[in-house]
């Protein structure tokens, strides 16, 4: 029931840090209607957590990332990239035994949003796909017709599709994430893998309930700090879900690595989840 000290993490929800974060996301503003969320919050969803990180002034921010690593036991991380965000791919490309990257595709754009994933990966190796329903502008629900030529894609070059789902903590309409949309989603793309990120709340027994109806499906811990770790997620790793849970973490957006890795030791997995949790599941289902 203690987590191991001789098992590196690979952490699937991670970024480097900088002096000026603001601009990631900018792409949801236009849905932010209330003025704390447009005006006072470094980042939107502010409200849910306290002491956000401060890497400070760093001469080598992807550097330090790699030291805050080492320190708590991070093997390799996912790092988000898109247009504009060079420095997570110069990351990639500067440590590609420590950093792979995911993609988080804009289905409104159709068949262009699908060509530049391909470009991606052939370029860059992308590893996976990411997806926030409910941040995108318009809002694109998780089983809308505009993700159909994306999960193909998916499917064709063996990437899983991470998708935001459940509540979403800024403040934004939470209609297109309802974890009840994946359903039809994974009725129709059985080889898609899923795996779902930032709770699923308030719908977390619906989210372990459809693990167990497709083989596909798996969850992840991203946002949100162990001690917060949904009761039955944790009954379900220890039981029948093993193989279905993830680590993934929340730095520097929300939460602190010194934070994350002391609330786990707290968290009561068995011994023989542990390994799967913090690794094992994660080279298997992104193909590390």
């Amino acid at each position: 029931m203690t987590m191991p000290t001789d098992v590196k993490a690979i952490d699937l929800m991670l970024q480097i840090p900088g002096e000026d974060t603001t601009g990631w996301y900018d792409f949801m503003k236009p849905l932010l209607l209330d003025e704390e969320s447009r005006e006072v919050f470094k980042m939107p969803a502010q409200y849910l957590f306290r002491n956000l990180p401060d890497a400070g002034k760093q001469d080598d921010y992807v550097q330090y990332t790699i030291e805050q690593m080492d320190r708590w036991g991070i093997e390799r991380a996912m790092l988000g990239v898109s247009e504009g965000k060079n420095a997570t791919l110069e990351a990639c490309q500067r440590f590609p035994d420590r950093f792979f990257a995911s993609y988080g595709p804009n289905p409104n754009l159709g068949m262009e949003a699908v060509r530049h994933v391909k470009r991606l990966h052939k370029e860059h190796g992308i590893k996976a796909l990411t997806a926030f329903p409910s941040g995108l502008c318009p809002q694109v629900p998780i089983n809308d017709k505009r993700w159909y030529p994306i999960y193909a894609a998916c499917v064709e070059l063996d990437l899983p599709i991470c998708i935001t789902v459940g509540v979403p903590g800024p403040r934004l309409p939470m209609a297109p994430q309802k974890v009840e949309l994946l359903d039809e989603v994974c009725w129709f793309f059985p080889e898609l893998k899923v795996v779902m990120r930032h709770g699923a709340e308030p719908w977390v027994d619906l989210a372990v309930k459809l693990m167990l109806k497709y083989p596909n499906l798996y969850y992840s811990t991203s946002a949100f700090a162990p001690r917060h770790y949904p009761k039955a997620i944790i009954d379900y790793a220890n039981t029948r879900g093993a193989d279905k849970v993830l680590y993934a973490g929340y730095y520097p957006m929300g939460l602190t690595l010194e934070r994350i890795f002391t609330e786990l030791k707290q968290v009561p997995f068995n011994d023989d989840v542990w390994p799967k949790f913090l690794r094992d599941n994660a080279v298997r289902v992104f193909n590390l």
